[in-house]
């Protein structure tokens, strides 16, 4: 890996860096400055794994937080994030000397970091300080996004400089920065930094894997860079005669770790991907975006399913693009992104890129513990993992959960009413029903997706329109166990199949199931529902096969009487489109 950082670490560069971004008054130039000779005096002696001053460290951290167009208090907090943890100074001190405005970042970013993983003298005791941090980073993500902010800063640096630390501790802190930082950052929107973040740890944890890619890519990219130059001044020449003259044209390479995950999860050679190189075209206006990928559609005919507008509806982190994939020169799949010069410093930077903390000091926000960007409706997951944080008591179920909750792949899901819902890969109708409202997950009997009736168990595919169908009074099913993803919804079917005793998930009772063959139409299964419902029996549980001309509904109804069944299987053959019913006891 190269260490990329600067040697010989200069006040004047950091501020170029910032008044590059944004407007610098004196006041703020001499509280930086102050911070940097307080920084650089308090880390004399003190040296990195790499060799290099300790100082090169929250040099760099604050040269990141600058680049990202954070404030004054941010940038000198990533100064000092250092100086309470490793010198003699404490969090007294920088109070005294910098305000309670930089105290308090300082302070959170210190408590991030005092709990050590590496510390714990067993695999119980580690999961339970790992734990304990990552509830101390969620606690701090509420509070003050800046003190992260720092926080991701800091990281990208130690893992840039990752050689200086023992061999035995690198996969460990790689690992780490794959599970929660990077995911963090894509979270916040930051998907440049997400990316950096993994292609930093990926020789650490697959190194085998990573030499080979390497010995293989080469001859791949150059062909694509070749073809891309070949069919940049043809597309730039369409752009020009329809008076679109974009600010840059230019190409954005695949990360190596991504194409990792290519290769290995779609078993595919590096000839059959795509997307190795792709097109990046940025312009002035939105109007513009879909006029070039209208001018781009005229010149390429898109593949079929592969246009997907992130403008209209963008995805749940704040990522704003239009994607296609189309059969360009020679007929050769080429992938084109187009956004404005706004979507592409937010899809670099997130959140951070529109920084509208105001006037910190008068409005303490810092102090009274209110979230930075609490009103931005990307950032509502803050507060929801706030709140889902505290119903786990047990570290190891609290880590997994929260990696599959919050932290995995993501699929984008959207209500009727044109709600994007966030979830992880591989989520079902149930997940989606408990992440909507715990009760619309417990009456859950069956759902929609795109209009057609599905399992409750199909995977949910992203941009895939979603519909609950409920029953009231209906309780889940403890079958569900079986294919749910989240941690919310297993810990919501654990609490609701509990019996008196205490005990958790008991088998259910003896049940009938009615097997209802109809032509498939819309309103089918709500007619179904509805007739069950009225007549007062609980539906445990709703199937239908994913591919049939003529579906078989599968119904587990909370009953054995079989005087009920009939009557109200009589009452099922009157639905329009019913052909034949069938029931069965089962346990």
């Amino acid at each position: 890996m190269v260490n990329n950082t600067r040697t010989n670490p200069s006040f004047d560069a950091l501020i170029a860096v910032i008044k590059n971004q944004r407007a610098l008054s004196d006041t703020d130039k001499n509280l930086i400055k102050k911070a940097y000779e307080y920084s650089q005096k308090a880390h004399t002696g003190q040296k990195r794994g790499t060799g290099e001053l300790y100082f090169s460290h929250p040099y760099e951290t604050a040269i990141k937080l600058a680049e990202w167009n954070l404030d004054t208090a941010t940038v000198v907090a990533g100064l000092l994030h250092d100086v309470v943890e490793d010198t003699e100074k404490s969090i007294e001190d920088i109070k005294n000397d910098f305000g309670e405005e930089v105290a308090f970042i300082v302070n959170g970013v210190t408590k991030l970091g005092k709990l050590k993983y590496r510390e714990a003298s067993d695999k119980n005791d580690k999961k339970d300080l790992l734990a304990e941090n990552l509830r101390k980073m969620i606690l701090a993500l509420s509070q003050d996004l800046r003190v992260v902010f720092v926080k991701l800063a800091d990281r990208l640096h130690n893992m840039k400089t990752l050689t200086g630390v023992a061999l035995a501790k690198r996969k460990r802190i790689a690992l780490e920065t794959t599970d929660i930082y990077s995911p963090l950052a894509y979270r916040l929107g930051m998907q440049s930094l997400a990316g950096e973040l993994e292609d930093l740890a990926f020789p650490h944890i697959h190194p085998d894997e990573y030499k080979w890619i390497l010995s293989n890519i080469k001859d791949q990219y150059d062909a694509q860079v070749k073809y891309l130059e070949k069919v940049k001044p043809i597309v730039a020449e369409a752009l020009r005669k329809n008076n679109i003259f974009p600010v840059k044209i230019d190409y954005r390479a695949k990360r190596i770790s991504s194409l990792y995950k290519k290769l290995h999860k779609q078993g595919v050679n590096f000839k059959q991907i795509y997307d190795l190189v792709a097109f990046r075209i940025i312009v002035n206006t939105i109007e513009e975006c879909y006029a070039a990928l209208g001018i781009i559609h005229q010149l390429c005919p898109p593949l079929p399913g592969k246009i997907k507008d992130y403008i209209s509806l963008p995805k749940p982190n704040g990522y704003k693009s239009l994607h296609t994939t189309v059969f360009c020169l020679n007929k050769k799949i080429t992938e084109f992104q187009i956004r404005t010069l706004e979507m592409h410093r937010e899809a670099e930077n997130g959140i951070a890129a529109n920084w509208a903390y105001s006037q910190a000091k008068n409005s303490k926000n810092y102090l009274e513990n209110k979230a930075v960007f609490a009103n931005k409706k990307e950032l509502q997951w803050v507060e929801q993992l706030k709140n889902w944080q505290k119903d786990f008591t047990d570290p190891k179920e609290f880590l997994k959960s929260l990696k599959v909750d919050f932290f995995q792949d993501r699929v984008f899901a959207i209500t009727p009413n044109g709600e994007v819902i966030d979830l992880p890969a591989g989520s079902t109708p149930v997940d989606f029903a408990y992440n909507i409202h715990t009760q619309i997950g417990d009456q859950c009997i069956g759902a929609r997706i795109n209009s057609k009736i599905v399992p409750l168990d199909y995977t949910i595919q992203s941009g895939d329109m979603v519909e609950i169908l409920t029953q009231k009074s209906k309780k889940p099913s403890e079958s569900w166990m079986e294919f749910v993803k989240t941690g919310i919804a297993k810990r919501c079917i654990r609490a609701s199949n509990k019996n008196k005793k205490g005990s958790l998930l008991l088998k259910d009772p003896l049940q009938t199931e009615i097997k209802i063959a109809a032509s498939d139409r819309i309103g089918l299964l709500k007619d179904i529902s509805t007739v069950i419902s009225r007549s007062h029996i609980n539906i445990s549980r709703l199937n239908v096969p994913k591919t049939t001309a003529l579906p078989i509904i599968r119904v587990i109804c909370d009953t054995m009487n079989k005087e009920r069944i009939e009557k109200l299987i009589l009452k099922l053959k009157n639905i329009e489109g019913v052909k034949e019913i069938t029931y069965r006891h089962v346990q």
